[in-house]
C-alpha cells in the first residue's frame, strides 16, 4: 500500500491512507486478530 505526500502535507496523506485501509478491510481484520492474541 502506498500513499504519496505532496507539499509536505502529511495530514492529507494520512487521511488518504486511512480511507484506503478501510476500503481494504484492514481495521476489521486487526480488531478480529486482537481477540485471538
Amino acid at each position: 500500500m502506498r500513499v504519496e505526500v505532496r507539499d509536505n502535507n502529511i495530514d492529507q496523506a494520512l487521511r488518504v491512507l486511512k480511507k484506503k485501509m478501510q476500503r481494504e478491510g484492514v481495521f476489521r481484520e486487526m480488531k478480529a486478530r486482537s481477540f485471538f492474541e
